[in-house]
């Protein structure tokens, strides 16, 4: 039926109430290996190609890094800005304070960025409006993972939706059975509905008009403006749509992240807040684990977090590239003397940053 062949009939010629919003299954075509996809398939992922590991073992190169302590200067100035950052502490400690030791500690954090890119499939349609339909007359659609789409940078997750070549087709509207609009259900295609604050009298209290409706007792219908149908929202009055199969690609930077804690007293969560050196740097297909660092820690964790992710994503994802780094976050430990009493407090990270729970003065005021 041609749906401009609607526009000349009333609201009585129209279905009493309109289609689904979704089409039914029976709609889809049933491609080859495409089997199952579904309308809103976004959880439809497929599986990525197995492909050989070719990795193999290498013993790593041996690092030796050793991180001297901040100077004495570096370490009041520290403890200055510090008590500073703080209205309740004094600076005088930071001020007169006499070192009794500098102690350096390395501390390490490694991270894995493990770059995945996962594939959906879903049915999706848009209005037909006479454009050029790539059917499968065109030639045989390719599989989800054969279809060629251009890979963005590395480690950035993104997103692209493409639609798979040879699986498109057009059919008539569900919604609209193909006549671009539909019987308004809110009216019944009559155009008016009954006054509700009147209850259709036309009049309230002591017989006052109703203003809603004007006295007639019935007032138009919001949802179709009076004229008793209502245009298709889904083929946008065309009465035809382009079904076609879209792939979802999404590209996604999964991170492993740890600290190699050595226990010495400063809470690992505060080096969240700080950066290091870079030590070492490796990027591959698929990296190796680390293996004799001078930090027999951080080798635990790298294992840890390369068997994570294999197992994580070697089978539900493809995997692109992986990039590990190692960085080197300064640590000292202060120990010093003031009014003839022993303290202590940790300098942090390249920034200089200053943890000292115990400060030794503080006043008791309260703000309000």
């Amino acid at each position: 039926m041609d749906p401009n062949q609607s526009e000349t009939g009333g609201p009585e010629d129209l279905e009493d109430e309109e289609g689904p919003t979704a089409p039914p299954v029976e709609m889809l075509d049933n491609i080859r290996g495409y089997e199952g996809t579904v309308v809103g398939g976004d959880e439809n992922y497929v599986s990525p190609p197995i492909h050989p590991s070719d990795k193999r073992e290498q013993p790593q190169r041996q690092l030796e890094w050793r991180i001297p302590s901040i100077t004495e200067e570096a370490a009041r100035e520290a403890l200055t800005q510090f008590a500073d950052a703080h209205c309740c502490y004094s600076s005088h400690p930071a001020q007169d304070m006499v070192f009794q030791d500098l102690t350096p500690f390395n501390m390490y954090r490694y991270r894995l960025e493990t770059f995945t890119e996962t594939r959906s499939t879903e049915w999706a349609h848009k209005p037909f409006t006479g454009q050029l339909v790539d059917s499968a007359e065109c030639g045989s659609p390719p599989l989800p993972w054969e279809v060629v789409v251009e890979t963005p940078p590395m480690f950035q997750d993104s997103v692209k939706k493409v639609p798979v070549p040879h699986t498109a087709a057009v059919k008539c509207c569900h919604k609209c059975k193909g006549r671009g609009r539909y019987r308004c259900s809110q009216c019944g295609g009559k155009g008016m509905l009954k006054c509700l604050p009147c209850g259709s009298r036309g009049i309230v209290h002591r017989n006052k008009r109703c203003i809603q409706c004007g006295g007639r007792g019935m007032k138009r219908c919001g949802p179709c403006l009076g004229r008793g149908t209502r245009t298709c929202h889904v083929c946008k009055t065309s009465g035809y749509l382009l079904f076609y199969i879209q792939l979802t690609v999404k590209w996604t930077n999964n991170v492993f992240e740890q600290v190699a804690d050595q226990q010495i007293g400063l809470p690992v969560a505060l080096f969240n807040e700080v950066s290091g050196q870079n030590v070492f740097a490796d990027e591959s297909y698929q990296v190796y684990t680390i293996v004799g660092f001078p930090d027999s820690l951080i080798d635990q964790i790298s294992q840890q977090g390369v068997q994570e992710h294999q197992e994580k994503f070697g089978r539900t994802a493809c995997i692109l590239q992986q990039r590990q780094t190692i960085e080197l976050i300064p640590v000292t430990k202060v120990h010093f003397q003031w009014k003839g009493q022993e303290n202590s407090y940790f300098v942090y990270g390249t920034e200089n940053n200053v943890y000292a729970p115990d400060y030794p003065s503080k006043c008791q005021c309260t703000i309000l």
